[in-house]
This record gives C-alpha cells, sequence and structure tokens, in this order.
C-alpha cells in the first residue's frame, strides 16, 4: 500500500476490501478509520449520508431525533482531518416530521451544529433537483395530495476556512445556451451602444460580452438525474444475484465537486461510500481517493465499478467476501452512462 496519508502501521489487511492505482476501500466506522488518515491530508470530503427518515432503510438511517448529533460525530471527526483549504460537502435529502406534514428542519439544524460548535464555514449551499425523483412522501403527496413531491436535496459546501478554502469555477463550466452562442459572435445584435446602463445597474460592453470563456458559470442549483438502470455495477449485482445498494447517487454529483474542489493528485475521502461512486469518480480524474464503509456487502459489490470483465469480477467479489486483500492495479475503470 503505497499512500503516504496514511499513519505508518495503522491499516491491516481486514480493514481493506481493495486498492487501485488511485485509492483504496475500507470497511468499518469511519470515525475510527478517520483516525489512521493523518491530519491535514485530506483535501476533500464528498458524501452522501444516510438520511433521517421515518422508515428503516436497510443500510441503516438514524431516527430524526438523534440525527443531528450522530452525524455532527463525524464532522468532528472530519474537521482535523482536512487541509487548511479542504472542504467538506454533504448531500443531504429533506423528510418530514413524524405523522403530520411538516417539513423536518434536521438537515438545517446539522447545518448549524457544524459551523456553531466545531468551526466549520459555510463556503455555499447547493441544491441537487433530480428531475426523475418518484413522488413523495407517500402520505402526503400520492394519498391526501396535500403536498407536492421532494425532489430537492441540500448539498452543504462547508470548508475550515473560507478564505483559504480551494475553488475554481473554471474547472466546472456548463456549455453556452445557443442565445449566448450568438451574442458572443455577433454582441452588436444584443447590445447598441458601449457602457449601456441595464436597469439593474449592470453596464453592458461589447468586448466584454463578445468574450468566450470556454462556458457559463454554473449556478447553484445543479440538476443531475437520478436514474441509473444500466450502468456496470447494476448489471453485475443483477447477474450475480447480489443485491446492489438502494441509495447510490449520480456520478454527476460528485464529479462536479471533485473537479471545482480539487486538483489532479489530490486526496478525495467518502465517509459514507455505499457503492463507491466517489471513488469511482475519483479514480477517473486522477484523483487519490479513500473509501469508507460499514458494509462489506457494499464494499465488495462495490468493486463491480472497477472491472469491466465479468468474470473476474465476481471472482474478485468473492475474494473480498472471504476477507482476502484485493488489488486492482493497472486498470482504469470504464464509464457506463446512466
Amino acid at each position: 500500500m503505497g499512500f503516504d496519508f496514511f499513519y505508518s502501521e495503522s491499516i491491516n489487511n481486514q480493514m481493506i476490501g481493495y486498492e487501485t492505482n488511485q485509492g483504496i476501500s475500507l470497511q468499518g466506522n469511519s470515525i475510527n478509520l478517520l483516525q489512521t488518515i493523518k491530519d491535514e491530508s485530506i483535501n476533500l470530503v464528498v458524501t452522501s449520508p444516510p438520511f433521517a427518515l421515518q422508515r428503516q432503510k436497510s443500510y441503516g438511517n438514524k431516527e430524526q431525533n438523534e440525527y443531528v448529533d450522530w452525524l455532527c460525530e463525524f464532522g468532528k471527526a472530519v474537521y482535523p482531518k482536512l487541509k487548511n483549504d479542504g472542504s467538506f460537502v454533504i448531500d443531504i435529502g429533506g423528510a418530514y416530521e413524524k405523522g403530520t406534514p411538516v417539513y423536518s428542519l434536521y438537515q438545517f439544524r446539522v447545518l448549524i451544529k457544524l459551523c456553531d460548535e466545531i468551526g466549520y464555514d459555510l463556503a455555499q449551499p447547493f441544491y441537487w433537483h433530480n428531475p426523475s425523483a418518484l413522488p413523495a412522501p407517500i402520505e402526503w403527496v400520492n394519498k391526501r395530495k396535500v403536498r407536492a413531491k421532494t425532489s430537492v436535496n441540500t448539498v452543504w459546501w462547508l470548508c475550515k476556512n473560507a478564505e483559504l478554502c480551494k475553488a475554481n469555477v473554471s474547472n466546472v463550466l456548463t456549455p453556452y445556451s445557443a442565445r449566448m452562442q450568438r451574442l458572443i459572435r455577433h454582441p452588436e445584435e444584443f447590445i447598441k451602444e458601449e457602457g449601456t446602463i441595464r436597469p439593474s445597474g449592470h453596464i453592458l460592453g461589447m468586448s466584454s460580452w463578445s468574450k468566450d470563456n470556454g462556458g457559463a458559470i454554473p449556478p447553484n442549483l445543479l440538476q443531475f438525474s437520478n436514474s441509473e438502470s444500466n450502468s456496470q455495477y447494476l448489471k453485475y449485482c443483477k447477474d450475480f444475484g447480489i443485491t446492489s445498494h438502494p441509495a447510490r447517487f449520480p456520478v454527476s454529483l460528485p464529479e462536479f465537486f471533485i473537479k471545482f474542489l480539487t486538483d489532479t493528485g489530490d486526496l478525495v475521502v467518502d465517509i459514507f461510500a455505499g457503492s463507491n461512486t466517489t471513488g469511482y469518480v475519483a479514480e477517473r480524474l486522477n484523483r487519490k481517493w479513500v473509501s469508507f464503509e460499514l458494509s462489506k456487502d457494499y464494499v465488495a459489490n462495490s468493486i463491480f465499478r472497477f472491472i469491466d470483465e465479468e468474470y473476474e469480477a465476481k471472482e474478485l467479489y468473492d475474494e473480498i467476501m472471504t476477507n482476502r486483500f484485493v488489488q486492482v492495479m493497472n486498470k482504469q475503470p470504464v464509464l457506463f452512462t446512466c
């Protein structure tokens, strides 16, 4: 294992699911496993913890009344491991109070506690809209029809120091609209006079609007469909009769923040790895990565993201399930679009 961000002799083979060219998947409690990483080593933690839902899920979500303290313990463990310019990004879904159509404030209480008690700065809130979200919660949306469906998650972008926090929006520019492309080519059609002042107070100039910056600055409302159905991960789970992780977030979500907040060779960590979408993306983007996952089953089946040969994937899955340390070296994970 050639990763210099671990404390020497802190990792044993029983913790390791598998190792790739860029990263390592570890099984165990994230709070304990974070202690194996040297302080001020991590550039980005991007994760999607189990949400505080009213119904218990197979991946082990907490009840709302204990959720805030539970999640903030992980935030407390992450804090000293981040570099001074590092970021902590949490995708956290909404929920309703038990037995009533009152929207829970738990994700906001998590944010306030992380900032007021642990010391994080809120760099910027993001919101992830999933246009393929199913109508939920069932009681208030489908049955009684008194609420709109929930299709937006809050994504808190936190950092240790907002002034130092590494970020480059130029790495996540979005394609220009057809109208903007035309404005760049023919600004005279849109701006009749240099220095025109709009009602908003903005001063328009042909020279500034005709400059092609390579794309548009993205908004903090991210729209990524979470409708994965034909990925390699799901295919192999189905072929082998293995239960896939039921709450995967789309590749595009960690991809956005890894590109935005890190550089090539930086260290990216996911403390609730699930099917290891984050590690998969980090590997493709040539970042070092570490994933922590409590369930051995999910650690083992996440190997399917990194192996394109079906027979080999099943063989390595079986080895992980029998506590054998697996290495997947000199291979690039194949990108299967959803």
